[in-house]
Formats: structure tokens, sequence, C-alpha cells
């Protein structure tokens, strides 16, 4: 290679580099805190832990392994006296979000207990047209109060997603446990295939622009 295209291709390398390099947050921009909460200051809401994304057409890839990191995150939060929420999503009798069947009851690792309220939902964004805003306030938490909310559940891109947006909107501090969640591969709109680990960590890093904290795992919410 000659000394000019060495150079150009050294040239080229450095703005490859510097084109590749991460933009300032709109949280860092705007001044938002980005530390993780504690757990027992926060309110728990796990979101559509339900038999539907085990199997079947809208099995989720690593969903056993989310799960058991969503059962932990529970165990946790009840020792260290956080409330719990949980979530459901109703689509109707027959299909794989009936909430009346086995398929679409919260899977027995992460049931409720007796006084856990469970919100039923039709919508991604948990809030939407159901009686979360009302349940939260009754726990002491109403909106606009900045409480930290923890979010654990299913799927990564939609209504983890959605629901960390609108409890942002609704003047909350969403903090998502990354391992806790999982999604499944999509076809993007060129043809190709987007993989359940890249939409993953898309959606995740979405959230982190603007609308809340992602942790890595529950080990990593302080004590």
């Amino acid at each position: 290679m000659s000394t000019r295209e060495n150079s150009a291709h050294s040239a080229h390398s450095v703005h490859q580099s510097a084109t590749h390099q991460p933009s300032a947050t709109l949280r860092e921009v705007v001044g938002l805190d980005s530390r993780p909460p504690r757990l027992g200051d926060s309110i728990l809401i796990l979101i559509d832990y339900q038999n539907t994304y085990r199997t079947g057409v809208m099995a989720l890839e690593g969903a056993g392994e989310a799960l058991a990191a969503g059962a932990r995150l529970l165990e946790r939060a009840r020792a260290e006296g956080a409330p719990v929420v949980h979530i459901v999503n109703d689509g109707g009798e027959g299909g794989p979000y009936d909430i009346r069947a086995h398929i679409g009851a919260i899977s027995d690792e992460v049931a409720p207990k007796d006084g856990e309220p469970v919100v039923v939902k039709q919508f991604p964004n948990s809030f939407h047209r159901t009686e979360l805003e009302q349940t939260l306030t009754d726990l002491g938490a109403a909106p606009g109060s900045g409480k930290d909310l923890v979010i654990a559940g299913f799927m990564t891109h939609m209504c983890v997603n959605y629901t960390a947006q609108g409890a942002f909107n609704l003047g909350y501090r969403p903090t998502v446990v990354a391992e806790t969640t999982a999604t499944r591969s999509l076809a993007a709109p060129d043809g190709t295939v987007l993989r359940a680990d890249d939409l993953q960590a898309a959606a995740l890093t979405a959230i982190t622009d603007l609308f809340g904290v992602v942790v890595p795992t529950v080990d990593a919410l302080p004590a």
C-alpha cells in the first residue's frame, strides 16, 4: 500500500470510528438522574409474565431465563418490602392472551400473592385505559410523584418499552431490569430478519435515551 493510500485508509478508519461514537443521551442533555433506585424504595411492576410467551406462536427467545430472573427480582422485592403490581394482557377468549385459560395465565414462578394487585390491560402501554394509575396512587405513588417504578416482563420492545414511556410521561421514574425481559425475532422493513438479541438491545437502548434507567441484572439494583 502506498503512502497516499495508507493515509487515505487511516483517515477513513478514523472517520468510521468517529461516526460510531455514541451521542449524549437525551437524559444527559436535559439533566435527568440515571442512577438506579433502591428496590425497597420502589414499586415493582411485572408485565405480562404469562404462559403466552413460553410456548406456541408467541414463544420468546430466552423466555425461561428472563422469567427465572423475574422470579428472583420478585422474591427480593417481597423481602425488601417493595409493593408489587402484576400486569396481564387480555386478548379475549380462545387466543394466546386468554387470561381465563392456562395459556394466558401468569406463570407459576411469579404468581401473585394475596394482596398483590393484578391490573388487566389490552394495549402495550399498561397505563392506557387501565386501573394502573389508581392502583399506584393507592400505594402512595400518584402520577407526578417521581416515584421509582422497577419494571420487568415481556415483551421488551413492546409492553415493557411502552409502559416505561407511559410511566415517564406521567411523572414516574421507571427502571427496567434487562435480564428479566425478552423478545422475539421479527422481519425488518427491508425483508431481513432482525434477531431477537438485536431487537432487545435496540429496545433497551431506546428506553435509556430518555424514558428510563436500564440495569443489566437484578443484582445491579442497590440494596
